[in-house]
């Protein structure tokens, strides 16, 4: 169950509008990275989450809170957009100055949303829910909630620097704080879940199944001009979960077949030559 406190979970108050900043901001609300993809997929995750409740827990904490960061980014947005109207719009055309500050509205935020914020990136893509990874495979799913929380943190970061606004500014050093946390503990999850299981997902693909082909699992193919790669710790040394010895092949050579495929059935219109 969830209930809506109306306080936000930390202060939002700019210092004047700033129309072409909320249309910037609109990406680390409704983008591929944004506050929406992290909240749905955490949610998701947790709601679904099998096992110890700790991890159901940590979801759902978490989850939970980046509701409160899409309102926060609403607000924010929403604030940005104060006195925006379509006539500033033509002013803007006149007023370089004006220019300056409204010609970066998006017409979204005057036609479709009346000034507030919407569920789209910064080019007015719609959020898309293909943008959340719900597996069902825990650590799989710890792994890209880090990437999740590290591209959504350096996002912020940039648009940081995009505003000498104070109060905006001072949003953004919430989120970069929360986010650093956020990476912290998906970290000590993910360490924890490869204590238990190992380092490889899934862990529990049958050994026996894939003994044929173990060799495979420690080559690094030299398949690019150079070899600067075998200077990396993953060409040379122990795999990190002990089980092998890192290969490096300068020179690969296939070892599979030149494909040969069978000529369909004139009923497909292929035009193709029958050969004899």
């Amino acid at each position: 169950m969830f209930r809506h406190q109306k306080e936000l979970q930390y202060e939002v108050k700019v210092e004047k509008s700033d129309p072409m900043l909320a249309k910037h901001i609109q990406e680390v609300l409704g983008g591929q990275f944004g506050e929406m993809t992290v909240m749905m997929q955490y949610l998701f995750q947790g709601f679904n989450c099998r096992g110890e409740e700790k991890y159901r827990d940590l979801l759902m904490d978490i989850g939970t809170e980046e509701i409160g960061h899409v309102e926060m980014l609403c607000s924010l947005i929403s604030q940005l957009l104060d006195n925006a109207s379509p006539e500033d719009q033509e002013k803007a055309a006149q007023d370089p100055e004006m220019a300056a500050i409204m010609g970066g509205v998006n017409p979204q935020h005057l036609i479709m949303s009346g000034l507030g914020a919407a569920p789209t990136n910064s080019n007015g893509v719609p959020w898309n829910g293909a943008y959340i990874v719900a597996s069902g495979n825990l650590l799989a799913d710890m792994r890209s909630n880090l990437h999740a929380e590290s591209q959504g943190r350096l996002q912020v970061s940039r648009l940081y620097h995009m505003t000498q606004d104070e109060g905006v500014r001072s949003v953004f050093r919430n989120m970069l704080a929360r986010d650093r946390y956020h990476q912290y503990q998906w970290l000590a999850a993910i360490e924890e879940l490869e204590t238990q299981n190992g380092i490889i997902v899934p862990s529990s693909f049958p050994g026996e199944d894939e003994k044929e082909a173990q060799s495979e699992a420690y080559k690094l193919f030299n398949l690019s001009e150079g070899e600067e790669s075998s200077k990396g710790p993953w060409a040379t040394g122990t795999a990190q979960d002990g089980s092998g010895e890192f290969e490096y092949i300068s020179d690969p050579v296939p070892k599979g077949q030149q494909p040969k495929h069978k000529i369909p059935s004139p009923k497909l219109h292929h035009d193709l030559p029958v050969l004899k």
